[in-house]
């Protein structure tokens, strides 16, 4: 892991697990990366230079309070918008997802569905990865509404993209060809 985001993963990952609090900081960063995902306006506040400092923490520290996070994620979230580094921190949570799923030996998944998954889906598609791939796989899911049905699948440098949008396009390139 190199780069800002990879150096504050692994500050993150070494307090939490000083703190026990490893499982908690990853719910929480995995919580924190879905919410950024469904929110323009939150996107705004992370990236955009125009707001202050105190403006980003305070929009921030309302999130946490309501999110309930662990302390660890709420001072790492908080430190991060100090030092004005919020437009990486879902590279930050990315890498320090990776990281973990790395040290404990698990393969992270990478699902982006047309629609949110139930938790039984969640668990079919880990299983049916899992005696692909071999080892326990971890999901993380997202929402892309623009890909009308279906799903994309990435494991590591591998990707199945079975959604409506690029059956879709490929229809849509065979049938320019023809004529």
């Amino acid at each position: 892991m190199n780069g800002l985001a990879g150096r504050y993963a692994l500050a993150l990952l070494d307090i939490a697990e000083e703190k026990t609090a490893l499982d908690a900081v990853a719910a929480d960063l995995a919580g924190l990366k879905q919410i950024v995902s469904e929110s323009e306006d939150l996107q705004n506040l992370l990236s955009s230079p125009l707001y202050t400092r105190d403006q980003q923490v305070k929009g921030l520290s309302a999130i946490l309070d309501k999110s309930g996070v662990n302390d660890v994620t709420r001072n790492f979230v908080l430190t991060v918008a100090e030092n004005r580094r919020l437009a990486v921190l879902t590279d930050m949570a990315d890498a320090f997802l990776a990281e973990l799923t790395r040290r404990r030996g698990e393969i992270r998944a990478q699902v982006t569905a047309a629609h949110e998954l139930t938790k039984t889906q969640q668990k079919a598609i880990a299983d049916a990865l899992k005696s692909s791939v071999g080892g326990s796989v971890e999901v993380d899911v997202t929402v892309d509404e623009s890909l009308i049905g279906g799903m994309i699948v990435k494991v590591g440098s591998r990707m199945v993209d079975s959604s409506l949008r690029t059956k879709l396009q490929r229809l849509e390139l065979v049938m320019k060809g023809v004529g």
